[in-house]
């Protein structure tokens, strides 16, 4: 979803009114890359809104109001890395329906299940970091150089990841 720029300006000169507008622009995008990298629903809303109380303190030192997307991302992006540090062991399980379209009516509840079973196995493949990539650049719909951007990576580094993350998910979903 776009942004409203002028409801980040306000936003950024102190208007709590144009940051919940803010906010309710934004917020299911936040929720779904931090879901994805997080794998569970409760932590993913931790890290949210962990992302938007740091966002709020520090707007005013936004110095472009068109890159506010980006850069929430990016302090998403680090909110994230820092709670996958604090896992300290186990299997985190996908809270899959909350990214899953599975709307098919002609679909049995076996299929759904195999197919959820398959997409699990195959994410649990992946590492943190490609988990974000893919959340960043497939689900989100962010341009390589722009998922390079919020990740503070190279954008050959992420392009190249993104493409071998891409082929293992398809290999693993083929088996």
């Amino acid at each position: 979803m776009v942004v409203d720029v002028n409801a980040v300006r306000q936003a950024r000169l102190g208007d709590k009114d144009s940051f919940a507008e803010v906010y309710q622009q934004i917020a299911d995008d936040l929720y779904k890359v931090a879901l994805y990298s997080l794998g569970n629903s409760h932590d993913a809303q931790d890290v949210v809104s962990e992302t938007f109380i740091e966002a709020f303190k520090g707007i005013k030192n936004l110095r472009d109001d068109n890159s506010f997307k980006p850069w929430i991302m990016r302090i998403l992006s680090i909110r994230c890395k820092r709670k996958i540090g604090q896992y300290i062991s186990g299997r985190n399980e996908m809270d899959i329906d909350d990214f899953l379209d599975l709307q098919d009516e002609r679909d049995g509840v076996e299929e759904q299940s195999t197919r959820k079973l398959a997409l699990l196995n195959a994410l649990d493949t992946l590492t943190a970091q490609e988990r974000q990539i893919v959340a960043l650049a497939v689900i989100q719909g962010y341009t390589v150089r722009e998922t390079a951007e919020i990740l503070g990576a190279p954008q050959g580094t992420v392009s190249s990841k993104l493409h071998r993350t891409l082929k293992k998910l398809r290999a693993q979903l083929e088996k």
